[in-house]
């Protein structure tokens, strides 16, 4: 997506070059720029897909469920087993911002463990487990921990999580500011509740919504930036 500006004054038009593709080309009365418009794309990611584009033999990706402009890629990843959010975009300054640990983003996991989670071992959760990570031991940062008691918008999962009729299961939330591999099934494996399935709900304010499994919709740039980042930079 390209924009077109005939530009007489630098001094009100810079401050919007900033990630975007600038070509320019003098004119009679002043510069003409094009200027390409990055585009950010929020999805519902289903259960066993995997969070690239591409072919990959007896796997489906995201190329089997939306159709998105070239360069489009995603940012950050689920693993095929996890559903939820996943961010899209062409815009690569993002990259560093929102995975770099050090901005420490939140990101809200609604996760169904098997039996009933007991009051302690969500505190355990809160303050930080033991986990491994590269066959090293990890503890955990501290995380918002708690039983998720409105599940209205938690859509069926196909297939569905297989249902044992002796053996309770839970919802919780789960907020963390970090996101090491397999992180949140590690930690509600460490207090003994083994995850059955996991949903992002959310990274920073930007949340699924009303999206079900598949479906995507573009979000402006001032709401995604505003959402993740509270600026428009």
């Amino acid at each position: 997506m390209y924009k077109v500006f005939l530009i007489l004054s630098w001094e009100y038009f810079i401050p919007l070059l900033t990630n975007t593709s600038v070509i320019q080309e003098s004119r009679p009365g002043g510069i003409l720029i094009l200027i390409k418009m990055n585009r950010y794309f929020i999805l519902y990611k289903p259960y066993k897909v995997l969070s690239h584009f591409g072919k990959t033999v007896g796997k489906k990706t995201l190329s089997d469920i939306v159709q998105l402009p070239k360069n489009i890629y995603p940012v950050g990843r689920l693993d095929e087993d996890s559903e939820g959010l996943l961010l899209l975009t062409d815009d690569a300054s993002i990259n560093h911002r929102l995975l770099h640990p050090s901005f420490k983003h939140e990101r809200t996991y609604h996760v169904q463990v098997e039996g009933s989670i007991t009051d302690h071992a969500l505190q355990e959760l809160s303050k930080g487990v033991c986990i491994t990570v590269n066959h090293t031991t990890y503890h955990t940062l501290p995380c918002k921990a708690s039983h998720l008691t409105d599940m209205n918008h938690i859509v069926p999962r196909n297939p569905p999580v297989r249902y044992r009729a002796t053996i309770p299961d839970t919802w919780i939330s789960l907020t963390l500011t970090e996101g090491k591999n397999r992180q949140v099934r590690k930690m509600t494996a460490s207090v003994g509740y083994p995850t059955l399935r996991l949903i992002r709900h959310s990274i920073g304010a930007i949340q699924l919504g009303e999206l079900l499994p598949g479906a995507y919709k573009e979000i402006s740039r001032n709401s995604f930036y505003n959402k993740l980042f509270d600026d428009t930079k």
